[in-house]
């Protein structure tokens, strides 16, 4: 008897050669990850998991990180630089952190605190602010510019009779200040007044030009300096202010000089100035929407204006909502709110302008997610991660799904931007490579601050360590754990099908090992296919048993160090119904 011989479906074959990134979507091409943990862009199209990371604290209490020369960083109430710890007493409340860490220039200022450290010569600290409140009597007098005092001869409306050579007259009908010149027979006017007030220790903490406000001073006659004034000249026992007086004064009751900071929720540094911004109540309880600038080359003044191009600057805005983050990118500051951004442009208080660009801004709470790579700045905002150049923010993070999140924390190191995000299901860091467009997720490592200093990138965790993210410096963490998972396979072709043949082209660092899994139409638990210990750069054929199935998904489990080079895969096809 004759038996009909049935011929073999022919399996469809697949090499996949060319590795890319996260792809959180149904369908991706071949190459892309559905789902990963660990792996990094470094050898891209190689597939290949991250550098150990090294652990350089293992618990801290910090609340600041700042890269400049060397890695600086809050520590409780301390600031550390190069193993030296500096105390400055800085504040641990939880509305005052983490701190604000910005470099301008040596100077290193720490906010809210109001805090500066020369971190060239640490012997230079202290406060942003100065205030002074006498404890004596309080003498007041007229001056010239050097402090040296000035008793006018003639004090009324009328003009003097028979004054002498270089005699002052304060004319009291105009309210002004003059000098006799015997030469020409004239009165010629003392344009710029002065008053002095003398005072044991009045000038402490105070410099030459310095804006303040004065308070205490009680005498009709004087009534008229409280409020802002500048320093003209100051000792360590007198300071000198515009004003005019037709008497020398003493008060015997408290003067008071304060030189203060604005209240802001976030500051950067752009053209050897501060600037900040405030939305809300400020520190006389007044509430503004405004943004400030120090004064140039000086971040201990923020009310100095002489009407020059180093003044202080600032300006009330009519957007609406709390700032969001702030930026310097490309030499201008940049202020964000969920809606708009806010461009400053200028170089001096005459010509500073203001921009507002409606547009995707910083969502709450990521505005520690700010970073530039090479002139491009990355933030989180409400749609997604966003790319920013200047013109219009686009959105980058498609291939992540969902982006919805409470916090993010991100920081740039070479061409790559990494991103600690808290989703629904939990806390992820990401990383874009933005030279290839790639995404790749790492682990679930929740940041709460991230610094990058010379060729490493410093990030504290929830957990309170401080972690080298490329392993360069700390104690190395040991073998890395990862995992790749594919997307769907073999939707393309009809009916069931089955996997006959599996084979990996792999270099495994000796003691590394991958296990190859595989899950059925999409449920159900994962099925080992088979594992392989790391010895050289070979193929490794995995024999797998034969499972009918509409589609099924590979994952691959490694620990250590690995390359993958190519995975070949045999489906084999079925009927519709086998």
């Amino acid at each position: 008897m004759h038996c009909p011989v049935l011929k073999a479906g022919r399996g469809m074959v697949e090499t996949q050669d060319l590795f890319f990134g996260l792809h959180r979507k149904p369908r991706i091409r071949p190459g892309e990850f559905y789902d990963m943990k660990n792996l990094t862009s470094d050898q891209t199209p190689v597939m290949s998991p991250r550098r150990p990371r090294g652990v350089v604290i293992p618990k801290g209490d910090f609340q600041g990180l700042a890269g400049k020369d060397t890695l600086y960083y809050v520590e409780g109430s301390a600031l550390v630089m190069n193993g030296f710890r500096l105390e400055l007493g800085l504040s641990r409340k939880p509305q005052d952190c983490p701190k604000q860490l910005i470099s301008m220039g040596a100077y290193l200022i720490i906010l809210p605190d109001k805090k500066y450290v020369n971190t060239a010569d640490p012997q230079d600290f202290g406060s942003m602010e100065a205030e002074v409140a006498t404890a004596g009597p309080v003498t007041v007098s007229q001056c010239g510019l050097d402090g040296e005092e000035i008793l006018p001869e003639f004090v009324g409306p009328d003009l003097p009779k028979a004054p002498g050579d270089r005699s002052y007259w304060l004319d009291t009908g105009s309210q002004v200040l003059k000098q006799y010149a015997k030469a020409t027979d004239l009165w010629i006017v003392v344009e710029n007044p002065y008053v002095k007030l003398s005072c044991p220790g009045i000038g402490k903490g105070f410099s030459r030009y310095d804006g303040v406000q004065i308070s205490g001073l009680t005498d009709p006659e004087l009534k008229e300096l409280n409020g802002a004034n500048i320093l003209y000249e100051r000792g360590e026992d007198f300071v000198v202010v515009p004003g005019l007086l037709s008497r020398k004064l003493t008060q015997e009751t408290p003067v008071r000089l304060r030189r203060a900071v604005p209240q802001m929720d976030f500051v950067v540094e752009s053209g050897n100035r501060l600037w900040g911004c405030r939305y809300g109540p400020n520190e006389t309880g007044k509430v503004v929407n405004e943004i400030y600038a120090s004064k140039l080359g000086d971040f201990k003044n923020w009310s100095c204006y002489l009407g020059i191009s180093t003044d202080s600057y600032t300006v009330s805005l009519g957007s609406d909502g709390p700032f969001t983050g702030a930026v310097t990118l490309g030499g201008h500051p940049l202020f964000f709110k969920e809606k708009c951004v806010h461009k400053v442009f200028g170089q001096m208080p005459a010509n500073f302008q203001v921009q507002t660009q409606d547009c995707r801004g910083v969502q709450a709470g990521c505005q520690r997610s700010l970073a530039i790579v090479g002139d491009v700045l990355y933030y989180k905002s409400p749609s997604g991660i966003c790319a920013y150049d200047g013109s219009l923010p686009r959105v980058v993070s498609e291939p992540l799904g969902d982006t919805a999140c409470g916090k993010a924390v991100g920081a740039a190191l070479g061409n790559k931007y990494y991103v600690s995000m808290e989703q629904e299901q939990g806390w992820e860091l990401l990383v874009f490579d933005t030279a290839r467009g790639l995404w790749h997720k790492e682990d679930d490592l929740a940041a709460y601050l991230m610094c990058p200093c010379r060729e490493e990138l410093f990030c504290v965790d929830e957990q309170g360590r401080l972690l080298a993210m490329l392993g360069t410096v700390g104690e190395p963490e040991g073998p890395v754990s990862w995992m790749a998972q594919s997307g769907v396979l073999g939707v393309s072709l009809p009916g069931n099908k089955y996997l006959g043949r599996l084979g990996l082209r792999m270099l495994l660092d000796p003691g590394s090992r991958v296990t190859v899994q595989a899950q059925y139409d999409s449920v159900g638990p994962w099925e080992d296919l088979g594992t392989v210990q790391g010895m050289n750069l070979r193929s490794f054929v995995l024999p797998v048993v034969p499972r009918r199935c509409d589609h099924l998904r590979l994952r691959l489990l490694g620990e250590g160090n690995a390359m993958l080079f190519s995975v070949t895969k045999t489906v084999m096809p079925g009927s519709d119904t086998v």
